[in-house]
């Protein structure tokens, strides 16, 4: 039994096809079946039923699988155990990020982390915050950055900013005439929501609940996109509420019904998460120190609302 075999039952676990999971681990298909079949024969053990399409893992192959990600994690442990003590910042990095969180701070933080660390080779994967979490359990990521605090057991949260909610109010709302905005304002049947399974929505959510108005009677519309929530809300449907970055990329038309808040403004927490017993620790505070320079430069020189962790709202 080697790693590399445990290594290569753990990709056809994941791909569900010998052809694709030799494909991911850069060997021929012949050589990735063959090394799988060797342990089979070992263990004397079937692993997977190759009868089916997709095929399917047996009974004892997911107790074998189970184990065999604790063998070949801790062995790659200590492959990152040499690295940290060389100070060597490179390798392989899986990074997910929550899809209301991609698109503006990625581009902040991505061209300099890799011009700073050019050894490393990351990948990013755009999940939704309960995906997120599944996938630092078993472990196909390394990081995230979400909406936080989340508070589960084993992972570890360090927060990076704290990004201020926005008003988009059309001039026929009853807000439109306002100055800033107030908690108290926020009546969840005129908000325009995201989807379920969006981070930013259980915010509103509990900003509502909070405020005794949770009335789900009215009528609603739930999108995956703020593009789509705009332009509803362009047409009279209701408002809407925004990321402070989000809001910055709107087109100059739409900026002028943008509303912010009575300081203190609701805000959301945006942190880095990993698992308590995460490889690589030094590209995840690769990952952090980066991320906290951009934020504390914006604040310092472009006058961004977002507030870093050692002045929180």
């Amino acid at each position: 039994m080697t790693i590399t075999q445990l290594q290569y039952v753990l990709a056809v676990a994941e791909y569900k096809n010998f052809t694709l999971a030799a494909e991911k681990s850069f060997v021929t298909q012949p050589t990735l079946s063959m090394q799988v079949q060797k342990l089979e024969e070992e263990l004397d053990v079937i692993l997977f039923d190759r009868s089916k399409k997709p095929l399917t893992i047996t009974t004892v192959g997911e107790k074998i699988v189970a184990q065999a990600k604790n063998i070949v994690n801790e062995a790659l442990r200590i492959k990152d155990i040499v690295s940290q003590d060389k100070g060597y910042v490179g390798g392989p990095f899986t990074l997910g990020i929550i899809p209301t969180i991609m698109p503006t701070l990625l581009p902040m933080f991505l061209k300099s982390f890799i011009e700073k660390y050019p050894d490393v080779n990351l990948i990013i994967k755009e999940q939704n915050t309960d995906q997120l979490i599944e996938s630092l359990k078993e472990g196909s990521i390394d990081a995230a950055i979400a909406a936080t605090p989340l508070e589960i057991e084993d992972l570890e949260e360090r927060p990076l900013y704290y990004e201020p909610f926005v008003g988009y109010v059309p001039k026929s709302h009853r807000l439109a005439s306002a100055k800033e905005l107030t908690e108290e304002d926020i009546d969840l049947s005129e908000i325009l929501l995201l989807k379920d399974g969006h981070c930013f929505r259980d915010g509103i959510l509990n900003l509502c609940q909070a405020n005794k108005k949770l009335d789900l009677s009215h009528f609603q519309i739930q999108s995956g996109s703020f593009e789509t929530l705009l332009n509803l809300s362009d047409e009279g449907l209701g408002m809407t509420l925004l990321p402070y970055l989000n809001s910055l990329a709107l087109d100059p038309s739409k900026k002028s019904a943008l509303k912010h808040f009575k300081s203190p403004s609701p805000a959301r927490e945006v942190s880095l998460i990993y698992h308590k017993r995460a490889l690589k620790i030094q590209i995840t505070e690769a990952l952090e120190e980066t991320i906290s320079n951009i934020i504390r430069g914006a604040i310092a020189f472009q006058d961004v609302k977002i507030i870093s962790p050692l002045n929180k709202i």
